[in-house]
């Protein structure tokens, strides 16, 4: 293969889309293959987030995203062109590149939280990406879809009736060598650093949604689970606010810690017992691959790729969006001795095992190679230039 072409807004170590394109580099260039980018920085903007206040929030997104869909768009497609043997991934707002990964479908997480028009009418910025998306789904945008789990397959039909590109399903994969159990030295300095007492049971939620992903629930779900910590990761200075207060009405506060936006989730899965996520919605929700592996089972809605990975009882709980179920299940993971919480460490750490990168970007890999084969057959003397 000649080369590769990643467009996001940023390609980056971490969690999220940036995570997911700089883990597929990172696998692209182990296997020989020249790689190049093309981010927000490359087309020109500095994506600014600030994140003092909710309204600031949404007003940086909502500029980013757009500019990109736009004005990236156009200098991207003059960046390929400059490259017209490249194979393209592109990862969320340009609508240019061979292969779309879609992260998420705006439509779907909106019905999923109800009050589906009000919330897409309130914000133009969702009715934008609606129609944005529209064009790249049952257009000529790009050559194939990427979908991250079967369930994201299916409602993509759901919501746009007809996808024309072929859609394949990849999953996300995660680092197991970067996200591993730690050792007893480690977590207990990262409770320390948070003030949770060394033989607490902490369940950890991390997220700056959360709304969607349900972190009121989770903080009603401690006056079940009396003898649980929830640590909660991520969120702006006004939402914390927010769930501190919900907290306090709960009567639980003294058992929710906020630890804010980290950089470095690893030091603090380390330090946990147990995952929650508690989501209307999610594409595939990398974390739960990236608590998995650091040896952290996980209680979880069925969304994204919970339902192909977790088992009840062996490395987590499937549950229903309500306080009550997600409450009973972390009491009978507080209840646990020290042996039966090892076993469970250990199921959780196996299952991520089967997730490397090096296997996913393998598929991503075979896909380029047909698309790098049809390009060939279409620039070849007498075949009609066109996409698929």
């Amino acid at each position: 293969m000649t080369r590769i072409v990643q467009i996001a807004p940023t390609i980056e170590p971490g969690s999220g889309v940036a995570g997911v394109a700089y883990a597929l580099e990172q696998e692209f260039r182990a296997a020989g293959v020249h790689v190049e980018r093309f981010t927000a920085a490359d087309a020109g903007r500095t994506l600014v987030q600030p994140h003092r206040t909710r309204f600031g929030l949404h007003l940086a997104r909502a500029g980013n995203v757009i500019w990109f869909s736009t004005v990236g768009t156009r200098r991207a497609k003059r960046f390929l062109a400059a490259r017209p043997d490249a194979v393209s991934f592109t990862h969320n707002d340009v609508m240019a590149g061979d292969v779309y990964v879609n992260h998420g479908l705006l439509q779907a997480a909106m019905r999923a939280r109800g009050n589906y028009a009000w919330r897409m009418v309130r914000n133009p910025v969702h009715l934008f990406t609606a129609l944005r998306d529209r064009i790249r789904y049952r257009g000529r945008t790009h050559r194939a879809v990427v979908a991250l789990t079967g369930e994201e397959a299916r409602l993509l039909t759901e919501v746009y009736g007809r996808v024309r590109p072929p859609v394949t399903v990849i999953p996300n994969g995660v680092d197991t060598e970067r996200f591993g159990p730690g050792d007893a030295a480690g977590r207990a300095a990262s409770r320390g650093e948070l003030g949770i007492a060394p033989d607490a049971t902490v369940a950890i939620f991390i997220g700056h949604e959360f709304e969607r992903k349900g972190l009121h629930f989770a903080i009603e779900a401690l006056r079940v689970a009396r003898g649980v910590v929830l640590l909660v990761v991520g969120g702006s200075p006004e939402m914390i606010k927010r769930a501190g207060a919900q907290a306090r009405r709960a009567g639980v506060a003294d058992r929710v810690v906020f630890a804010g936006e980290r950089s470095d989730p690893v030091p603090l899965l380390r330090a946990s017992d147990v995952l929650v996520l508690p989501s209307a919605y999610e594409a595939n929700a990398l974390v739960v691959l990236e608590a998995l592996a650091c040896g952290v089972p996980v209680v979880s809605t069925r969304v994204g790729f919970a339902p192909d990975i977790v088992v009840d009882g062996e490395n987590g709980f499937l549950i229903e969006r309500d306080a009550a179920p997600l409450g009973a299940r972390l009491a009978e993971l507080d209840a646990l001795d020290a042996s039966a919480r090892d076993a469970w460490r250990a199921r959780a750490r196996r299952t991520a095992e089967q997730h490397s990168w090096r296997e996913v970007a393998a598929r991503y890999l075979g896909l380029a190679r047909s698309i790098e084969a049809r390009k060939a057959a279409e620039r070849s003397p007498g075949t009609r230039a066109g996409t698929a």
